[in-house]
């Protein structure tokens, strides 16, 4: 081949991929005109803190706009340090500016109250809130709960808050029950993949978790802002995978998910993770898509580890439907020590009254550290902001009786009102020398034990363990060896011993003690 067709064939080639590279771009902006046709992709507001779970920090743009698709994605522009902080600093003011301007009285309660940490579009939402209630219209808002046990715990209870702060602003919440994505198992935190959940185990968990939205949710078709329970069960279990891949798959990228922080943080600890779990951001996504079209859900709530997952949901609504969604979260709650919400050395704090007794519950909430105290007031009761206001400068003496207002209120709001008096007798008789301890245990946890039983003997590692005082034999173990396991005010020193019938002098029951401030009654049933 001589030179000069080696010329006229590389010019050929050069032309030849200059027009088909024109032709690319020209392709890909008629679809990002199509898919903005209807809306433009959504606004973030949100604190400069909020983790980043998938969003680049190259620029704003990317963060506000590269939000599923990267096929459609263009290389930014470059941008010095000055114009970066200039963005920053822009962007703060314009986040200042739209949590000051709110107008809907659920945002102004998320905003007072310290639930309110990423928000998209905020103020299109407050617009569309406030407009909804001067009309006295309800807007429809989901959250959702897996069921991974059989009771939520209070780690859920900010969530649940948040549903029923909705409800008083008029809004209708959505509690959405994840039937199906229980089946799956959410990798968000999670350092490896969740047990495999039967079909007999998650019905159960769903039995048990649904119970609790009872006390602080209103159900019902009679108002507009009646809550709705409804399981994706009920429309994932149906999918059929091939359409599912065709219709919604081409929505999502690999490149994006692979930003999501869960995903990088199981792969950069080498931890197994699952083409199972790796599907379970898209079906949250399409859950939304579900929730508005059946249900006219227009806002998604959540904590802000879900974030990347529900920006998905938002992007999936608009993308497919041209529906205009808005996702906010709250920050992910934990103690003044660093500690998770929910969790302490005596195990999870359950919602439910037959894993956790009121007393038990109670007690959790009293033992909150000073530093927390006014901030879980502001998030776990109703009180009103200007009475948790005037005990931000109490300490002392004081700020022990500030902790007995926000026990009281929480477990009035789970509980009922009516279990504080049995409550309050309980800790007067057990560690202020009040009324007869016989007389004041109605809020300790209880078990029974049988006659026949009674007469063989009960080794009190057994008991201590079916009460709840202990997570584990060793542990109730530990506990006599310490020297804090009583019956009564009698010290058990043998780890081997047992309760009997003389163990009961008489009485139809008798309670154990583990430490200063944990109780629990054994009751002899005839």
């Amino acid at each position: 081949m001589n030179l000069k067709m080696a010329a006229y064939i590389t010019a050929t080639m050069a032309t030849t991929a200059s027009a088909f590279s024109r032709s690319t771009v020209l392709t890909a902006a008629r679809r990002r005109t199509i898919a903005t046709t209807t809306h433009a992709a959504p606004r973030i507001v949100g604190r400069r803190s909020a983790p980043s779970s998938f969003f680049s920090a190259r620029t704003k743009f990317e963060r506000s706009h590269r939000l599923l698709s990267t096929a459609e994605a263009q290389a930014p522009a470059e941008t010095s340090s000055a114009d970066e902080e200039t963005s920053s600093s822009s962007s703060e003011d314009d986040d200042a500016l739209a949590r000051a301007s709110l107008k809907s009285p659920f945002l102004q309660t998320m905003r007072d109250r310290g639930f309110l940490f990423q928000c998209t579009n905020l103020s299109d939402l407050d617009d569309l809130l406030t407009s909804a209630e001067s009309k006295s219209e309800s807007v429809s808002a989901y959250l959702g709960f897996d069921a991974t046990a059989d009771s939520l715990h209070v780690g859920s209870l900010l969530q649940i808050m948040i549903l029923r702060h909705l409800q008083r602003s008029g809004h209708r919440p959505i509690v959405l029950i994840g039937g199906a994505t229980s089946k799956v198992g959410d990798p968000t935190g999670k350092d490896e993949s969740r047990v495999m959940l039967t079909d007999d185990i998650i019905k159960k968990n769903t039995d048990g978790i649904s119970k609790v939205f009872q006390k602080f949710l209103t159900f019902g078709d009679d108002d507009a802002a009646d809550a709705v329970m409804v399981n994706n069960d009920d429309w994932l279990s149906s999918l059929k995978y091939l359409e599912f891949l065709r219709d919604y798959g081409t929505h999502f990228t690999i490149n994006r998910m692979m930003s999501f922080e869960s995903v990088k943080q199981r792969l950069e600890r080498e931890a197994p993770f699952s083409f199972l779990e790796f599907n379970y951001m898209i079906l949250q996504a399409y859950d939304f898509l579900e929730l508005n079209r059946r249900y006219d859900a227009r806002l998604q709530l959540g904590g802000s580890d879900q974030w990347g997952n529900m920006i998905s949901g938002v992007e999936l609504g608009r993308r497919v439907d041209g529906a205009r969604l808005f996702a906010l979260t709250a920050p992910l709650i934990t103690t003044s020590d660093g500690k998770k919400m929910g969790k302490t050395a005596g195990g999870a704090m359950w919602l439910n009254k037959d894993r956790l007794s009121e007393y038990d519950y109670w007690q959790f909430w009293r033992n909150t550290s000073d530093e927390d105290v006014v901030r879980f007031l502001k998030l776990f009761t109703e009180l009103p902001l200007g009475d948790i206001e005037e005990m931000e400068g109490w300490t002392g003496a004081d700020i022990n009786k500030a902790k007995v207002v926000l026990a009281d209120e929480a477990t009035a709001l789970l509980h009922g009102r009516e279990c504080l008096g049995a409550i309050h007798d309980t800790i007067d008789s057990m560690f202020k020398g009040g009324k007869s301890a016989a007389a004041s245990t109605e809020g300790l946890n209880r078990i029974f034990v049988t006659a026949d039983e009674a007469a063989e003997g009960v080794k009190f590692i057994d008991l201590f363990v079916k009460l709840g005082l202990a997570n584990s034999k060793k542990e109730a173990r530990r506990l006599i060896q310490g020297g804090g396991a009583k019956l009564g005010e009698e010290k058990i020193s043998d780890e081997n011993a047992v309760l009997d019938a003389g163990g009961f002098g008489g009485n139809e029951e008798v309670t154990l003690r583990a430490g200063k401030k944990r109780a629990g009654v054994v009751e002899l049933k005839q």
